[in-house]
């Protein structure tokens, strides 16, 4: 309830912080902007990040051929520069395949929605502060509203539709079994992501990222919500289908997961959607928690602030950007694949009870410095806390008697201690616990039968049981 009265205050603009009024916190202004400087606007994010895109396939591969002691691409372009157009060329020059079970229409249709929904969510990134553009002064932003930070939540669960439309129009099984598993992880590590910027709302005061970034000038995000930071960092590489969390691809599983049957454009389509998904989630981190756009403490206060003004605030934001992606990067060639109960089990038994008691714990805080409790906030403080240990207390001994459970009916079905690896006619070997038959045995039960069946003849057998 507390939380939900702080988040209607601070979509109403009501201060949660006497030092930073939100009546204070400007917005951005898009009084001079033009329509036409809106549409030009839009090209220019719809260029740069095509251009991102192209630039962090490359550096990906260079990157992760470094960590594991080779080149990467080296031939195509200085550095190997042009490698990455090359492969889109080669994308676009290969047949384009429908199976003859798939459903036409939701096969073309899944891979426009993983693909166009990637660019909306970034409409409402602030990339910097005001600049002059052909005589009219706006901000590096497209557009913003007071729930721009719902817009890309909810941009991010239609984005879902992708994954299972494309599994299941498909008519194949890897696809199916790949595309729920897609969704099933995009939607369970959604809840834990939402809730981690729930606490940045109660912060700010307010749902618009240019006036999160703009009340942030005084102290980053970063170190007051350390703990929604740090789960707010592995959701989003939960939510885009990377390493180690790529469990929708599970080559050994699922062949190619969802997008199994595609090929030519409709699978660079799923691939240029998850690249610029990347750089979503990495702007909006930096939005919520690095200051956006603003220049790091010590420069800012070079020259009066000369560097936190104009173009320079673009650079900091592609910097910081770009660290979150070389996060990745560094990710993709540090950690081998989870396993998908243990994936799941991290999302649904400690990310999301975990971002609840956060939330729970940052809505007191936020609630007396506006005075909400009065003189009971120490009271109130202490039997949330209790009730909250007891909860968890109780989900883990709940948990362990499960898992004690589930052991102990796994070991009353467990499979004879000795076996024959030969006995079904293949070699199959020991499962864990389980021990071969002396060899002896086992020679003998292999060796045919001689039965005599008169004078010049013979007849072999075999013992139909070998033990």
């Amino acid at each position: 309830m507390i939380a939900a009265q702080l988040v209607q205050h601070a979509s109403e603009g009501i201060a949660l912080a006497p030092a930073v009024p939100m009546e204070d916190v400007p917005a951005a202004d898009f009084s001079d902007t033009p329509l036409w400087l809106t549409m030009l606007k839009g090209q220019m994010v719809f260029v740069f990040l095509l251009l991102n895109v192209l630039v962090v396939i490359w550096f990906e591969r260079r990157v992760v051929g470094q960590m594991q002691q080779r080149p990467g691409p080296n031939r195509f372009g200085p550095f190997g520069l042009f490698q990455t157009l090359a492969d889109g060329l080669k994308l676009m020059m290969k047949e384009d395949v429908i199976p003859s079970n798939a459903d036409r229409v939701m096969f073309i249709i899944a891979p426009l929605i993983t693909g166009a929904l990637a660019f909306v969510s970034f409409a409402i990134i602030p990339m910097g502060s005001e600049v002059e553009m052909f005589g009219h002064t706006t901000p590096l932003q497209l557009t913003d509203t007071p729930v721009a930070t719902l817009l890309v939540l909810a941009v991010a669960g239609v984005g879902a539709y992708g994954f299972v439309l494309a599994g299941w129009s498909s008519g194949s099984t890897y696809p199916l079994l790949g595309g729920l598993r897609s969704t099933a992880q995009v939607i369970s590590y959604e809840i834990a992501m939402g809730l981690s910027l729930v606490a940045v709302f109660l912060y700010a005061g307010s749902m618009s990222t240019s006036q999160i970034v703009a009340a942030q000038a005084d102290l980053w995000y970063v170190i007051p919500l350390f703990f929604s930071f740090v789960i707010y960092l592995v959701t989003m590489v939960g939510e885009t289908n990377r390493l180690p969390f790529d469990l929708a691809e599970g080559e050994g599983e699922l062949g190619g997961g969802f997008h199994t049957e595609y090929s030519s454009m409709k699978f660079g389509m799923f691939f240029l959607g998850e690249y610029i998904n990347m750089f979503t989630v990495s702007a909006l981190a930096t939005t919520f928690f690095l200051g956006g756009w603003m220049a790091p403490p010590g420069i800012a206060a070079i020259n009066d602030g000369m560097f936190n003004e104009g173009w320079w605030t673009f650079l900091w934001f592609f910097l910081k950007m770009w660290m979150f992606i070389f996060g990745y990067v560094w990710l993709r060639g540090s950690l081998p694949r989870v396993r998908y109960d243990q994936f799941m089990k991290l999302g649904w038994k400690i990310m999301i009870p975990a971002a609840l008691a956060w939330v729970i714990a940052v809505s007191l805080i936020r609630a007396s410095q506006v005075g909400y409790f009065g003189d009971t906030l120490w009271a109130t403080i202490i039997t949330v806390a209790a009730i909250a240990v007891l909860v968890i207390a109780g989900l883990l001994m709940w948990d362990r008697r499960s898992q004690a459970a589930q052991e102990a009916e796994q070991h009353a079905r467990q499979a004879p201690e000795e076996v024959d690896p030969f006995a079904g006619g293949y070699p199959v070997p020991p499962l864990p616990g389980q021990r071969l038959v002396e060899p002896r045995r086992a020679v003998a039960a292999a060796e045919p039968v001689t039965v005599d069946a008169g004078p010049g003849s013979t007849h072999d057998s075999s013992e139909g049981d070998r033990g």
